[in-house]
Formats: structure tokens, sequence, C-alpha cells
């Protein structure tokens, strides 16, 4: 699979395409089942399967006070796209004039002219164009005239649930990250480079890697939670903390992971947390023995968890 960045990179094509449309924040298992349509009609039609998506989220340009954080930082999101058998991924650069360009120019100048579309691929909901005035039903009609075939994903649910990049978020952010997980079809993770923090967690026995993500993404409520930590190629069992440290007056947000059983030194190293379960929430202590003791049973709790999960 080829990335291109639309406003710095061409697209140059050997053949027409089918297109998947949407904005795929955090690739759910509704986006996964709108790929793997994509890609199997593509392969059927001998067309070059594509996924059409932004770089920043729509309504972070439309409604600037609404500010709707990401699931899936890009890179994140490539590297999953990058396990599919997509041709290309495409990111068009969203910004004010592309937000003002009519649904049918944005079907016949983009999708048709450019990218020489004969299937488009989209869920139930889709929008686009101008204030999001056209529909799946406008697309439908669009086909006609400009001789493409439009085929659309019905709701894809979980239990009683439909599975939407808002209603994860909604989990998240109150810390269910078991219900995150069943809609994402994965673990909900966040990526970062281990800083160097105030070092309290080496001061009393539980050194941490510390983390502070950029502030478009998505953060799960604060607390401490079951984790697994993917560092240098390996997952490893972990609890991680967040919030700003009460206990030992901390001003900023971040994300403190004590890895189980690890001693190295990884300050400027990539890792990425997985978020399993929210044991509690973030609390201020009266002192640090008490802390230390909580952070005991916190291990404790978390050590059974995947004990249990190895033994089932």
């Amino acid at each position: 699979m080829k990335v291109i960045y639309g406003k710095y990179q061409k697209i140059e094509l050997t053949k027409p395409t089918g297109i998947g449309l949407g904005n795929f924040d955090g690739l759910h298992i509704a986006h996964m089942e709108l790929i793997n349509t994509l890609i199997g009609e593509s392969k059927e039609k001998e067309l070059e399967s594509v996924l059409y998506s932004f770089n920043k989220h729509p309504e972070n340009i439309i409604r600037k006070k609404l500010f709707t954080p990401l699931i899936t930082s890009m890179n994140k999101k490539s590297k999953l796209l990058e396990l599919t058998q997509l041709d290309y991924a495409y990111f068009e650069e969203f910004d004010e004039p592309f937000s003002r360009m009519s649904p049918e120019s944005f079907v016949k100048d983009i999708l048709v002219d450019k990218f020489d579309m004969k299937l488009a691929v989209t869920g139930y909901d889709y929008r686009f164009g101008y204030k999001g005035q056209g529909d799946v039903a406008y697309l439908k009609e669009l086909g006609q005239k400009y001789k493409y075939k439009v085929i659309t994903i019905p709701p894809i649910k979980v239990g009683d649930a439909i599975v939407s990049s808002t209603s994860i978020r909604t989990h998240v952010k109150k810390g269910d990250m078991d219900s995150a997980f069943k809609l994402l079809g994965r673990h909900y993770s966040i990526t970062g480079i281990v800083e160097k923090g105030k070092r309290i967690g080496n001061t009393i026995g539980f050194p941490t890697a510390n983390i502070y993500p950029e502030n478009y993404l998505l953060m799960p409520t604060d607390g401490v939670y079951i984790t697994r930590t993917y560092l240098k190629d390996n997952i490893y069992n972990s609890i991680t903390n967040i919030g700003n440290n009460p206990t030992f007056d901390g001003q900023k947000k971040s994300i403190e992971t004590y890895i189980f059983d690890y001693s190295e030194d990884i300050y400027g190293k990539d890792i990425e947390v997985f978020f399993l379960k929210k044991i509690r929430a973030e609390k201020k202590f009266s002192s640090k023995e008490e802390l230390v003791d909580q952070i005991k049973k916190d291990i404790e709790t978390a050590r059974q968890y995947f004990e249990f999960s190895v033994t089932n």
C-alpha cells in the first residue's frame, strides 16, 4: 500500500479506481467492513483500491469551537492500513477552501476527474460537500451521471449498539475500555516518546515511562488502568496512571506507565500503551507511604487480571 498526502504528493494511477469514502477516525470494525468490501469489489472489477480520507477531522475546520479529539493519529492509522490489501491510502488536505466545495464539484473534479472512480464504497450515513449537503442518495444520483457504482455499508451493530467513532469516544472518555474494545476491534492505545518527568516513580520504587501525547488525541478519563506496553518489538504487562499526579501537586497531565519486570533506560524511545481496563480513579493521597501501598494493590490487581486472561 502506498500512502499519499494530497497537498504534497501526486497520485499516479495505472487503472480506474474503487474508492472508500469517509473520515475513518479509529478504523473501527465498521470501517474495516467497508475497507474489506472495497478491496474485494475492486479486485473483482480490476480497479485500484483507494481509501480517500483527510489529514484533519473535518469538524475541527468547520466547527472550530467544538473540537473533536482524534481516536487515531495519522501514523497509527497508516500502520493499521498497511495491514490490509489496499493499493493506496490518500489523505486530502482539509482546509477552508476545500470545505466550501459543492457536493457535485467534489465528485466530478476530485473523484471522477482526478481518480477516474468507477466504484464508491461508503457508510450508510456518509455526507460530503459544502455543509454536508451531499448524502448517499445524491452520491448514487451522481453515479448515474458520471458512470460509477455505489455500494453502501449498512449499520454494523455490536449487541444493540451501532458501531461509530462517536460511541467509541464516549466510552474512552468514561474509561469504559471494554466497550471501546468491542467497537474498535482492538484495545485503545496511545503512542508517544518517553520523556524525563520529575522521576517521582524512581524515588518510591516504581519508575515510570512518561509520555505527553498531542492534545488533539482522545484521552481516557483520569485514573489508573491495567495496560500493555509495546516497546522495542515486545509487549509488556503494565499499569498506567493518567492525570496530574495530585499527591505531588503535579500541574501537567501525563501518561505514566509502570512496566512490570523491566528496568532498562528507555528515555527517548517510542512506546505504545494499550488500555485494557480501568482500576480506579486518580486520587490525592495523604502521604507517600499511602500512595506506595495503593500502587502495590494496583499491581496485584493487574497481575491477577493477566493471570486470569492467560488461564482463560
